[in-house]
């Protein structure tokens, strides 16, 4: 059962191929993230990964691993902090702020660079999970 204060971490790195893969499934082509002439002349100097590319590792985990299979993905709240860049290696981190009604919970979302521990990407999350997280009611 899932219960408050309760997280789970992911390490992952994606490649320039993963960002290319990204690009063709979501039609997001812009070359911040494709081509590395164009991002040497941004403030970035070279190319970044899209940020929901990034925070897909969000839905990988709450959909299979944390709380686990069955979820059911209700809402999700991002903030971009800093840009994420291939083949960094990164962390994932899930903690659970709130058990709500109807087998519900809040967790907080983060993604921090493995190597710095700076925040690149900050959000939380709610999902639902009649089989792992405890039923409450209201008072």
């Amino acid at each position: 059962m899932l219960s408050v204060g309760q997280t789970h971490q992911l390490t992952f790195s994606f490649t320039q191929a993963d960002v290319e893969a990204f690009a063709r499934v979501t039609g997001d082509t812009n070359p911040i993230h494709l081509d590395a002439e164009y991002a040497v002349q941004t403030v970035f100097r070279r190319p970044i990964v899209h940020g929901m590319l990034g925070a897909s590792v969000f839905s990988r985990v709450l959909g299979t691993e944390f709380p686990g299979a069955g979820s059911i993905y209700l809402s999700q709240t991002l903030a971009f902090q800093q840009p994420m860049y291939v083949d960094t290696a990164y962390e994932a981190v899930f903690t659970v702020q709130e058990i709500l009604p109807r087998s519900s919970a809040r967790i907080e979302t983060k993604i921090m660079e493995q190597e710095s521990g700076k925040v690149v990407t900050a959000g939380e999350a709610v999902v639902m999970n009649r089989q792992l997280i405890p039923n409450t009611k209201r008072s």
